[in-house]
């Protein structure tokens, strides 16, 4: 070939190369995701971009491919002065922000106003609402409620009085404590203080197709079903549920409930004939009711599921008793889904959820043959 045709042939070479590299088709979108990945440098201006540049796209032939800024700068490539790709992302100084107001609402002993929130983050009210939203998935007001119900538990837990426990928790009167503890808590501050004292809870772990599989007993019946891959987090997660309780490892007959619990587990249609202790709010409750009345083999939207149970604006809130459920399986939150029939969030991942709507599916008898 003559060096003609060898000089032709180059640009085509790294046309291809840059089209088949994963970063290109980043490019092409102009992904925000991308951002901080990677930078781009395009020969014929001299200047280096972040993916999600604005600018007209370049031809994949004049593109190189850099990990960091500086890498770009040192091969002779000057920042753009569009999306000034030497500066933090616009998402990453959201991230920023929000993360700052985050650790100022966990930090205040009063809960901030929207608008205070607003202004330290130098945003207006609509737009902190939605950014919030979008990198917590939560509403500030939400985000703040749950830390100050995760204040409450941690105060009445801690405190020596419920007096103590409410100025510890950031509320203001003994009215407002009082009022809000128990719809946070599903009982009194005072029985919640006793919740767990001198209660004994047997526990062991044992092995079923979805992984480590925890299974605890109070006096009253099943109280955790916990999943997992790792036996000390569920361990430790069952301790967080019942800091109070006496945690006693179980026996060798135990074990044998043990494995009754994983054979449920494993064939989920089967059912579960053993009594359950089921602690939670009353709206958790509930929620966890109606769940159990979902027949195997069939799923619910979390606005179905809402509508169920006269609350047909709870979505959120009925998606996070979900979230709070410890008897997995026995209280079937797997079989509720997304509006579009898409697997959402599960505690103990979406792989688990998978393969439980899986087997409940495949013991559904055989429809009669048509004649």
């Amino acid at each position: 070939m003559t060096a003609a045709g060898k000089q032709a042939q180059q640009p085509e070479q790294q046309s291809q190369a840059s089209c088949a590299d994963a970063r290109w088709s980043a490019v092409l979108r102009r992904d925000p995701d991308a951002d901080g990945e990677f930078v781009y440098g395009v020969k014929t201006t001299g200047v280096y971009c972040r993916p999600s540049c604005p600018s007209r796209a370049a031809r994949p032939e004049n593109v190189d491919f850099f990990n960091t800024a500086q890498e770009a700068q040192r091969a002779g490539f000057r920042p753009c002065k569009r999306c000034r790709p030497d500066q933090a992302s616009a998402g990453t100084q959201q991230r920023a922000k929000i993360a700052a107001l985050c650790r100022m609402i966990d930090a205040a002993p009063q809960l901030p106003t929207l608008a205070e929130l607003a202004a330290s983050a130098g945003l207006s009210r609509y737009h902190l609402h939605r950014v919030f939203k979008q990198f917590t998935g939560l509403t500030p007001h939400q985000y703040a409620k749950a830390r100050q119900a995760r204040r409450l538990r941690d105060a009445l837990d801690q405190a020596d009085t419920i007096t103590d426990a409410f100025n510890d928790a950031g509320y203001g009167s003994s009215g407002r404590f009082y009022a809000e503890s128990t719809q946070v808590l599903g009982m009194t501050p005072g029985l919640y203080r006793a919740a767990g004292a001198n209660m004994q809870i047997q526990f062991a772990v044992g092995d079923c197709s979805l992984g480590a599989v925890l299974v605890a007993q109070s006096e009253l019946g099943i109280c955790a079903i916990l999943l997992g891959d790792d036996p000390n987090a569920l361990l430790q997660d069952l301790q967080q549920r019942f800091s109070r309780a006496r945690l006693v490892p179980g026996d060798a007959a135990y074990m044998q409930r043990v494995a009754l619990v994983a054979g449920f587990v494993d064939h989920p249609a089967s059912g579960l004939d053993l009594p359950l202790d089921i602690r939670g709010t009353a709206f958790q409750q509930r929620v966890w009711l109606a769940l159990r009345d979902i027949p195997p083999g069939q799923t619910l939207s979390y606005a179905e599921l809402a509508e169920r149970i006269g609350s047909p604006k709870a979505v959120r809130a009925v998606a996070g008793a979900c979230a709070a459920n410890a008897l997995a399986v026995a209280i079937p939150c797997h079989r509720v889904v997304r509006s579009d029939g898409g697997l959402s969030g599960y505690r103990w991942g979406i792989e688990r959820k998978q393969a439980l709507l899986h087997s409940e599916h495949e013991s559904l008898p055989e429809p009669p043959a048509v004649k």
